[in-house]
């Protein structure tokens, strides 16, 4: 039987998952309305102490999804992801454009991280 933990819990749904030594994190957004860069700084913030209460932490990211509501926002994203990524861990990722669940929100991350 596979051990299962979750990490803040609610009705819909965890912020993390852990199962089998990997870590999955639910979507994460920031701040709505604020600028793109505040958006994924918090974000980051966010998935860095979602993974410490996991037992992980970003050099042990495996895999990332990046929603950005316009396109047009990518390098500005970009720019922050890419100065918070430790130089030689950058994960499997995929970035796509897509409506958020409020138009307030700029940016959503999802990550898999192992422990």
């Amino acid at each position: 039987m596979t051990d299962i933990q979750r990490i803040e819990t609610g009705t819909r749904m965890s912020h993390a998952v852990i199962a089998n030594g990997f870590v999955f994190l639910a979507g994460q957004v920031g701040e709505p309305g604020t600028s793109v860069t505040e958006q994924t700084k918090s974000i980051l913030a966010r998935i860095e102490d979602l993974l410490a209460q996991a037992g992980s932490d970003k050099t042990k990211i495996v895999s990332a999804q990046i929603w950005v509501a316009d396109m047009s926002d990518f390098a500005e994203m970009n720019a922050v992801w890419d100065a918070w990524v430790p130089q030689g861990h950058a994960p499997a990722r995929a970035t796509g454009e897509s409506a958020l669940a409020t138009p307030d929100y700029k940016v959503e991350i999802i990550v898999t991280a192992v422990q």
